[in-house]
């Protein structure tokens, strides 16, 4: 492995008082980059599992490969690993992930990045999103001009699904509704102002027409074994965007062999094929 420079940074989100903590791996070798952005899912956040292993073999080929917490996402500066503020959890929305990527995006392409001594070629960001992620960077890829080439990873295809609209009047009723954490063993909370962003935005958030009117190149990648959200979801999305790149790979799940925390040196099997069909198509 060449050396690896680590750079860790703040971004403040421009809403409120919470910030972006993000990190962005590089071969310090003065030849320009292109930069990837990564936006992690639901329940996610940039150091889970083996993403810092995926961030690393980006930057061996050559990418300022960027991970961010959004904002709202529960983890905080000084528990990266745990969801330690839920109240920040339970205010996040879509509308608020949007801003956040958004501003990364200014930041990275201004002059005041810690990137900038680092030959980032601002003319060429790209962004990929997982889960959750996905169906957020598909929206701001169709409105942000900074994005050249969008990577869709189990990306969620109906924003409207992440509502429990089940329990919509009673969600309602008292504020608050709760998910659990099978991993943490946390309950968390969801506030009502969750489904009120989505339902006054709705048009905004339509993954489906963020794909069918998006001007830049898309790769969508999913696994036959998703156990969240089935294969035929990405070769939906396919159909709404026809000239974007399909990859299924056969027996992955949501997570692509992953897990949290990750022990190993390596990838899984499917993890390798996400990152290698990834670069071609960043590097094509």
């Amino acid at each position: 492995m060449e050396n690896i420079k680590i750079i860790h940074f703040d971004v403040k989100n421009g809403l409120n008082d919470k910030q972006i903590i993000a990190d962005a791996r590089l071969i310090p070798n003065g030849q320009g980059k292109p930069l990837v952005l990564f936006v992690h899912g639901f329940k996610g956040f940039k150091d889970w599992g083996f993403w810092d292993i995926v961030a690393n073999m980006f930057a061996e080929a050559g990418f300022i490969f960027i991970k961010i917490n959004l904002s709202h996402n529960g983890t905080t500066k000084d528990h990266p690993l745990d969801f330690d503020d839920l109240e920040a959890f339970g205010n996040n929305n879509f509308t608020m992930e949007l801003a956040d990527i958004n501003k990364t995006l200014e930041f990275l392409a201004g002059k005041s990045s810690p990137l900038a001594a680092y030959a980032p070629d601002t003319h060429n960001i790209n962004i990929i999103g997982h889960s959750r992620g996905g169906a957020v960077t598909a929206i701001a890829a169709r409105e942000n001009p900074l994005i050249r080439k969008l990577v869709l990873w189990a990306a969620v295809h109906n924003l409207e699904k992440m509502i429990p609209s089940a329990a919509l009047t009673p969600w309602k009723e008292t504020g608050v509704h709760y998910i659990f954490n099978s991993r943490t063993g946390q309950q968390m909370p969801l506030y009502y102002q969750l489904a009120e962003d989505y339902y006054k935005n709705s048009e905004r958030f339509s993954v489906e027409q963020a794909l069918k009117s998006l001007s830049v190149p898309c790769l969508i990648v999913h696994g036959t074994a998703d156990e969240t959200l089935p294969v035929d979801t990405a070769r939906e999305m396919h159909r709404w965007k026809p000239d974007s790149k399909l990859k299924i790979i056969e027996g992955a799940g949501h997570t692509f062999g992953g897990t949290h925390p990750w022990n190993g040196n390596g990838l899984p099997q499917e993890a390798k094929q996400l990152v290698e069909v990834t670069l071609n198509f960043l590097l094509g």
